[in-house]
């Protein structure tokens, strides 16, 4: 008796496994591993195109090429695919529906999205004579003379020097703290960084600290 039931449920499975095989065959012909190289002329010599898109728009999906231009992405007989880059060009291609084998490369050229802006020309002052005379020329509003007044008392300058939150930071001191902030997620990245009320080193300068008078007011 199991031996018929389990030979009825095998004749059933095959069935199933038979009825959904050509939708799968079929949808697997279709797939396609898109590869291939981007490239651009400079100078006259061939360069990669790095970090460009491969998007399929239709299909919202897509990925990227390499540092050495290269990619590789699944797609099917048909698809639009896009290539795109800041500073190139577009271009839009289609799978070809003729294709034989799962497999399909290009070598694709990108061609440069070059804008040239008109011309700005410059001209400076003569000489630092000329210049003198047009800026003692220069008409001062009272606002301006008071502000500048202002920032040049001796008790400003003074009170500056002692509190660096008035005078606001440069972008050399801007550039430093941004890069400690990262250096520090960097070394603690995927991580809970440490916190000194926990450390036991901490502590112990705390109260050797603590020993030697330290925390008393002088």
């Amino acid at each position: 008796m199991k031996k018929s039931i389990a030979f009825i449920i095998g004749i059933l499975c095959c069935s199933f496994l038979h009825a959904q095989d050509p939708q799968s065959a079929k949808k697997e012909e279709q797939l396609i591993q898109f590869s291939g190289m981007l490239i651009t002329e400079a100078d006259g010599r061939l360069l990669p195109v790095p970090y460009a898109t491969v998007h399929l728009p239709k299909k919202s999906r897509g990925s990227y090429s390499d540092y050495r231009g290269f990619f590789s992405i699944v797609v099917e007989k048909g698809d639009k695919v896009r290539f795109n880059c800041i500073g190139f060009e577009p271009v839009t291609i289609t799978i070809p529906d003729t294709l034989t084998q799962d497999r399909y490369s290009i070598v694709q050229l990108l061609s440069q999205d070059t804008i040239n802006l008109p011309m700005t020309v410059i001209f400076p002052w003569p000489s630092k004579d000329h210049f003198k005379i047009e800026f003692l020329k220069m008409d001062v509003t009272p606002e301006l003379q008071r502000q500048a007044t202002k920032n040049l008392a001796n008790e400003y300058l003074t009170e500056a020097r002692k509190n660096p939150d008035i005078v606001p930071h440069s972008g050399r001191e801007s550039a430093n703290f941004y890069l400690r902030q990262q250096s520090r997620e960097y070394v603690y990245i995927g991580q809970t960084p440490p916190m000194n009320i926990f450390s036991p080193l901490a502590w112990g300068q705390f109260f050797k600290a603590w020993k030697n008078g330290d925390f008393k007011k002088k």
